[in-house]
């Protein structure tokens, strides 16, 4: 079987970095996980990404993907917040996969904000047959801002996650856009097509929920988010009331858009939520 990871390269820290990681994270998540930079192929692309698991080898972990925000290099992951935000999760006992999406990071090819770039994220699955700790058969999905409208749009071609997290997730990228006139103009360069607003619509999965797979969806937002306002997860969740969707809305008050106040509390519900769902069918 040829590998789809054409490249990988445990990360290693600063001594002076490695005490920030411990004092943000824990020193858990140092000493107990391994996180990888790694260059995969994605659409016959080298597309650049992260892959994060515990150290013990001893036994099979469920899968995580996350999907990363921003658009090209504003909201890249650089190799000092990965160590930290999927080594974390690493500790929580699972094997996390990330992408940077085409075009950014120096991958190659062009960042389409949730066009063809969505199989950057599909394409993480098949690097799990080449991690001996992965429980190929649990997944689960969380994504951050764009991120979480990247997740969304990933179900949409494939449901076979057990559960999904967004936090400050884009679910109208049309109303999005129609708020943010700068926005607009990086969009416009970033989204291929005859017609713009024909392509935002096809992004906006407020339009789609019904297409939507029926996991359980924790749905997190800061009320005081001033970079993607919380009535978009608000009205994602009315719209999953009326299909009877199951999901958790959780509206932090006063929180910012990245929930820096609300950091452990966050961290909690996101652990609580993936074990409930994908720790149960690991075997």
């Amino acid at each position: 079987m040829k590998s789809l990871i054409i490249n990988r390269k445990n990360i290693s820290l600063t001594p002076q970095q490695e005490k920030m990681i411990i004092s943000g994270w824990g020193k858990n998540v140092l000493e107990t996980t391994i996180v990888e930079k790694i260059t995969y192929l994605s659409d016959g692309l080298k597309v650049k990404g992260y892959i994060a698991r515990p150290v013990d080898e001893s036994k099979k972990y469920p899968c995580v993907i996350w999907n990363r925000g921003g658009s090209r290099d504003e909201g890249a992951i650089d190799t000092f917040t990965a160590r930290g935000i999927y080594g974390q999760l690493a500790s929580w006992g699972y094997v996390v996969f990330a992408s940077q999406y085409r075009g950014n990071a120096g991958s190659e090819g062009k960042e389409q904000l949730g066009g063809d770039d969505v199989n950057d994220i599909l394409n993480l699955i098949p690097l799990a047959d080449e991690i001996p700790q992965a429980c190929k058969k649990v997944w689960g999905i969380e994504g951050w801002s764009r991120g979480g409208m990247m997740t969304y749009l990933a179900l949409l071609k494939n449901p076979n996650f057990k559960c999904a997290i967004l936090s400050g997730a884009i679910s109208n990228l049309k109303q999005y856009v129609l708020v943010n006139p700068e926005k607009k103009i990086l969009f416009k360069d970033l989204i291929t097509g005859k017609n713009f607003d024909e392509e935002l619509q096809k992004r906006t999965i407020m339009n789609f929920v019904d297409k939507l797979p029926h996991i359980p969806y924790l749905i997190i937002h800061g009320g005081s988010d001033k970079t993607v306002s919380p009535l978009q997860s608000i009205e994602m969740a009315k719209k999953m009331v009326e299909l009877k969707i199951s999901h958790r809305l959780i509206i932090f008050e006063g929180g910012d858009h990245f929930l820096k106040n609300h950091r452990k509390e966050v961290d909690e519900l996101r652990r609580f939520w993936l074990d409930k769902y994908l720790k149960t069918d690991t075997h």
